[in-house]
């Protein structure tokens, strides 16, 4: 067993890795903290070791997004920062060459839905929620999350979730095809999972999941490029802030 701030590696055998997100006590996301995820997922994608990935969480909430008491005092510079987080974060998680299998075990919401979205496998118990709550605290979607999110979802999900900004249930997403597999023991099956996938030839797999996900990959690169270039007022809007109080309550 290995970690760095906030994440633990767990070595299950046959290659196969588990990933725990563990920053107290929602897993609320950071520029930090995705970075670091960003990290840690590019390094054992060029494992060689390393023939699948888990993502789990050590906390009754898989993961609530953004904190936002926190986030509605963000400066322009911590907005740029936690824009970046979200974008290289979760590229990094769409692109790795690994089977990843993510295992949910409760709430994944807003930000914290694309450590799902973005695995290649998912497995959910039946107490977890998903949602993208965006709309509700007046923000939009960082490139990076929203191509993955168009990517992966169905039309009419991706209006459900993105335009009512309310959460579904766990049967839900297992129909709308979000959760592959329903489990009481969501961590234990992701890891069988992944000791299946990780038996795939390494180099096809990672060639096959590239042929899938390319193009979105390249649309999104290309466009944090650009956006890198020009000036911005930062994420939030004159909306924001009230919108992430009245949430908070």
């Amino acid at each position: 067993m290995t970690s760095r701030a906030n994440l633990t590696r767990k070595d299950h055998g046959d290659g196969v890795v588990e990933l725990v997100l563990g920053r107290a006590p929602v897993n609320a996301l950071s520029a930090i903290f995705l970075m670091d995820f960003a990290a840690e997922i590019e390094a054992l994608g060029q494992d060689d070791a390393v023939r699948a990935i888990v993502i789990s969480s050590n906390f009754k909430v898989f993961s609530a997004g953004l904190d936002l008491r926190e986030a509605q005092a963000f400066d322009l510079p911590q907005q740029n920062a936690i824009v970046e987080g979200l974008n290289v974060g979760f590229l990094k998680l769409f692109d790795c060459p690994k089977p990843t299998v993510c295992a949910v075990n409760g709430a994944a919401i807003a930000g914290g839905l694309f450590f799902v979205l973005a695995s290649d496998l998912r497995v959910s118990n039946t107490k977890a929620s998903f949602g993208l709550a965006e709309v509700r605290v007046g923000a939009d979607f960082p490139v990076g999350p929203l191509e993955i999110a168009r990517a992966t979802l169905d039309p009419n999900m991706l209006r459900r979730l993105m335009l009512t900004g309310f959460p579904i249930d766990a049967e839900t997403a297992h129909r709308a095809g979000i959760i592959d597999v329903l489990d009481e023991t969501p961590i234990e099956m992701a890891v069988a999972e992944a000791r299946k996938l990780g038996k795939n030839p390494p180099k096809t797999y990672a060639s096959i999941k590239r042929q899938i996900r390319g193009e979105t990959i390249t649309l999104i690169e290309r466009t944090m490029r650009e956006q890198a270039k020009t000036p911005n007022n930062g994420w939030f809007s004159d909306e924001t802030k009230s919108a992430m109080q009245r949430m908070i309550g």
